[in-house]
């Protein structure tokens, strides 16, 4: 008999027909073929399996076969992953090996094609998706949906490529993601009337009610920096219909600890509804993205998990399309081989790079948040050392640098608070969205080199201080590892650790660093090209007089 032919009792948890019963579910190669209503002696409960409706699999610093050997321990099942973090680096061939490489794994990995290529014309990118490209993504079948539509401005004021992008993906019966962050009142309506349906960058309950309002889905996120959920739930039992999970960005040492599991778990503490929670990751982004993942119905695919109660929430089991792909917090996948391939094109940088020569007037700092993506603006007067301005970290206020990755360029610099490194350097050729190096430090001399350490790997995350030198390569795109899932995210831990021996105050430093030079999220970031005002969507000076 088929290994993925079985049967299997407990308390089946029907997320359709909003009802829980005990019974016996009945796998036939890998498909349930029929569920028996009948006392049994288990006390588990079976249920579908989790699904997290927005994530870019590629800021786990993971290959998706990987990503996903340590996603199934967690109970999550499929993802709708935007893989617009590779596309920016090597386009369409970034995305097919993305497909290709998901499907070596038993796991439903569901890939959109990225609106935004690159996410705005204020920046370097290593590639460009233009109405041709998106409509080739779009007519692959591994295509479920547009990617997140950064572009709001764009849609607001009807630019043309927008509008010719949104119009390739009604044509084909996919669904648009959205990313309007703040974006509320007849602005929000205009942006959702052009055919967006979802949108994950909410960070109050006043903007979510106001875009659900108006027809949109909203996606409560609760990644490695961006962290919305204590702020959002309290939408999964006002509006069931309209609310689905996601993670949108997770570095490896948080997979390892949970995934979607976590928000469930934290929602039925909090005394929500238990099919509204159980909803959210399962029925709605399956019936939203139109997924081919089982949802414990006969006919479906045999895609579920196996938890203790549903309060402690402890995933003993995950199964998809009836194989045990995790037991007991142990991956049963093994891990898949592959040849990295990269772009990146660029010599070693020196101090002199990233002097900045005074000019009158303040400084203006970006100011960085705890759990958000957005950041605030404010003025310093400037620490000089001879014609440069430098750190100040005794005031907490630090040179941040972005570095053209993709050919020879000056680099941009600026200056941030709210890091809290008070000795050596951090720096990250993983930074939405066009992955150039992103680097913040005390002192000139350590930016320098945690830079050269990447440009010698052509990709990584790294950290200088003092003596110490460490860098975890990136050869995927200068993004992912191929490594071991489980090594990659030891490997992160322990520059995260140091990181925070040198004062980062952050929970995660490297994920905020990496949203630093993120155009489209106000109010103030850096690109490779210059200080950039979000708000009014152009470059600005680094003094203010």
């Amino acid at each position: 008999m088929d290994q993925r032919s079985f049967e299997i009792q407990g308390n089946i948890v029907d997320v359709v027909a909003k009802r829980i019963f005990r019974g016996t579910i009945v796998v036939l190669n890998g498909k349930i073929s029929a569920i028996r209503e009948e006392q049994v002696s288990s006390d588990r409960f079976i249920l579908p399996g989790l699904i997290d409706a927005h994530i870019h699999v590629e800021s786990s610093m993971l290959i998706p076969s990987e990503f996903a050997r340590l996603a199934v321990i967690h109970g999550t099942v499929a993802s709708v992953s935007d893989p617009h973090e590779i596309a920016n680096v090597l386009g369409i061939p970034g995305v097919k090996f993305m497909i290709d490489n998901g499907k070596k794994v038993p796991f439903k990995f569901y890939f959109g094609a990225p609106s935004c290529v690159p996410a705005t014309p204020f920046e370097t990118a290593g590639a460009r998706l233009g109405l041709e490209e998106v409509e080739e993504l779009l007519q692959m079948p591994e295509i479920k949906y547009l990617s997140e539509m950064m572009n709001f401005p764009g849609v607001l004021f009807h630019d043309p490529e927008v509008m010719a992008k949104l119009e390739l993906a009604r044509k084909a019966g996919k669904p648009v993601d959205g990313h309007a962050p703040g974006v509320n009142g007849n602005d929000a309506e205009k942006y959702i009337s052009a055919g967006i349906s979802t949108d994950h960058e909410c960070f109050t309950l006043e903007e979510a009610r106001d875009k659900i309002k108006y027809g949109m889905h909203i996606l409560i996120r609760e990644g490695s920096a961006a962290k919305n959920f204590e702020t959002l739930y309290p939408l999964i039992d006002e509006f069931p219909e309209m609310v689905m999970l996601c993670s949108d960005d997770k570095h490896p040492d948080d997979l390892v600890a949970g995934h979607i599991n976590l928000e469930v778990k934290r929602a039925l503490g909090a005394g929500l509804n238990t099919m509204n929670v159980l909803r959210s990751c399962t029925y709605n982004p399956a019936k939203h993205y139109n997924l081919e993942t089982g949802l414990l119905q006969p006919g479906d695919p045999a895609d579920f998990i196996l938890v203790d109660n549903l309060v402690d929430f402890n995933v003993l089991s995950t199964f998809i399309d009836g194989q045990n792909v995790a037991v007991n917090g142990k991956t049963l996948i093994s891990s898949v081989s592959e040849t990295s391939f990269n772009n990146f094109n660029i010599g070693p940088v020196t101090a002199a790079d990233i002097r900045v020569h005074p000019e009158k007037g303040q400084v203006k700092v970006l100011s960085a948040f705890e759990g958000q993506l957005i950041t605030g603006l404010e003025h310093a007067s400037p620490l000089l050392a001879g014609n440069n301005v430098i750190s100040d970290p005794a005031n907490d206020i630090l040179k941040i640098v972005v570095k053209n990755r993709y050919f020879e360029a000056p680099a941009a610099v600026g200056f941030i608070k709210n890091i809290g490194l008070k000795r050596g350097a951090i720096a990250s050729c993983v930074a939405h969205d066009s992955h150039n190096i992103v680097a913040v430090g005390a002192d000139d001399a350590s930016i320098t080199e945690a830079i050269n350490l990447i440009i010698a790997e052509k990709g990584g995350i790294s950290l200088v201080d003092g003596p110490i030198r460490k860098v975890l390569p990136l050869p995927f795109a200068g993004i992912m590892s191929g490594l071991n899932g489980f090594e990659v995210a030891r490997q992160y831990e322990e520059l995260d650790r140091l990181t925070k021996e040198m004062g980062a105050v952050l929970a995660a430093p490297y994920m905020t660093l990496s949203f630093m030079a993120l155009l489209v999220i106000p109010d103030i970031k850096l690109s490779d090209k210059g200080l950039f005002d979000g708000t009014q969507f152009k470059f600005t000076s680094l003094f203010q007089e």
